[in-house]
């Protein structure tokens, strides 16, 4: 979730974000030593802030990450922070390979499966592209939206740039031009958080949205295979119905096809199984817990990383046991990366108390039609007492000029 705690994951190397800061480490237990660690607050100087209206400067911004990414193969890391900064990495080993300025405050951001583009999307509903080769070049604009970009992906050949927005739609553009549409993705009655196009089934796309729901597409198509309503689930931590929550984050495990989703506001995971072959999604459980949890990863042949809000344990690791999801009870890498954690709790520390989601982008809901019921009222009490024949209707006839009313004899 922009602006939040998030975690990133890719092999066997972790990265945990909050603030301005991010630290990477292994999640093998045998290695006791962070991997690297940055702060965005000593980065290079701070994009040349635009003039506002009236020609007043504009917000400069704090150095907060708001979105951060593993390359497919996890030879590059990137990250856009509230400063309108895009910072690429090397990971093997790591190093910063440049800062570039971006046109305005990002929300998400993708590698393309070449790796030799980053496509970032922002908050007017543009999608740059920017050169991972050529670190130094600056973006190109690829395409634009009338509303709020809240998330990008590429399809697995490049072919296709998916972008979800506020205003409900899920487009699916073509990289080579990207004016023109394949299709869209529509069904949903909210703002689209978050799509995954799924690893190993390259046509297959994964949906959730601020209408409760996670969604199944076949995206060439923008064909709706299969919908989940949240709150139809069971469960003893399901949420009241008329809870507003969207999904800040859909997690894949290729090696059984399971799904983990994240919302923003309650501290559930569901877990899914993806069934390709009938097109479908199977509920399976849901992962309760008592701290609110800020992000989710997978770790092929290993388990669920869960990141917290507590101090004493930031990191839980849920393995599949006997066909469900528990968190495991002791772990050497835990308690190491936990550790790791504790020692850097300052980054995490102004996660913890932020209430960051997705609540302002909800349909503003109002109600004209009391108003216009209560005008027609006050409309009709002002004719009566003009009609009125008494003293108080006829003294406001004879101010108006006109002729008193008789009664009929």
């Amino acid at each position: 979730m922009a602006g939040s705690a998030g975690l990133a994951l890719c092999g066997q190397t972790l990265v945990v974000r909050g603030g301005s800061r991010f630290l990477a480490a292994s999640t093998a237990s045998s290695d006791d030593d962070i991997l690297f660690t940055y702060d965005c607050s000593t980065a290079a100087e701070k994009a040349q802030e635009s003039q506002g209206e009236a020609g007043q400067p504009a917000d400069k911004g704090s150095d907060t990450i708001l979105a951060a990414t593993f390359s497919k193969s996890g030879s590059y890391f990137a990250l856009t922070d509230d400063s309108k900064r895009l910072i690429l990495f090397r990971t093997k080993p790591w190093q910063c390979l440049s800062v570039r300025t971006v046109v305005r405050r990002c929300t998400a951001l993708t590698f393309t499966a070449s790796e030799e583009k980053l496509l970032v999307a922002d908050k007017s509903g543009d999608v740059y592209s920017f050169s991972v080769l050529e670190p130094q070049g600056s973006g190109k604009l690829e395409l634009g939206h009338l509303s709020m970009l809240l998330d990008v992906a590429v399809s697995p050949d490049d072919r296709y740039i998916l972008t979800a927005d506020r205003d409900e739609k899920i487009r699916v553009s073509w990289a080579a031009a990207p004016h023109s549409i394949e299709s869209f993705c529509l069904g949903h009655t909210e703002f689209v958080s978050r799509i995954l196009v799924v690893p190993g089934h390259p046509e297959l796309l994964l949906s959730s949205s601020g209408d409760r729901t996670l969604r199944l597409w076949e995206h060439p198509s923008g064909r709706e295979l299969h919908c989940c309503h949240l709150t139809s689930l069971q469960g003893p931590a399901e949420p009241p119905a008329d809870k507003r929550f969207a999904a800040s984050r859909i997690a894949y495990r290729s090696q059984d096809s399971c799904v983990a989703l994240l919302c923003d506001c309650i501290p559930v995971v569901f877990i899914f199984q993806l069934d390709a072959a009938a097109r479908q999604l199977v509920y399976r459980q849901q992962l309760a817990f008592q701290h609110r949890v800020w992000d989710v990863a997978f770790e092929e042949g290993r388990g669920l990383w869960v990141l917290q809000d507590r101090r004493e344990a930031p990191l839980v690791l849920c393995r599949l046991v006997g066909g469900q999801w528990q968190a495991a009870p002791e772990d050497a890498a835990v308690e190491k990366l936990s550790a790791h954690l504790r020692g850097n709790w300052a980054m995490l520390e102004g996660a913890a108390g932020a209430d960051i989601g997705f609540s302002g982008l909800y349909k503003a809901a109002f109600d004209n039609v009391s108003a216009y019921l209560r005008k027609k009222e006050e409309r009709l009490q002002k004719r009566r007492r003009a009609l009125d024949p008494g003293p108080q209707g006829q003294a406001k006839r004879l101010k108006l000029g006109e002729a008193p009313l008789k009664c009929p004899s």
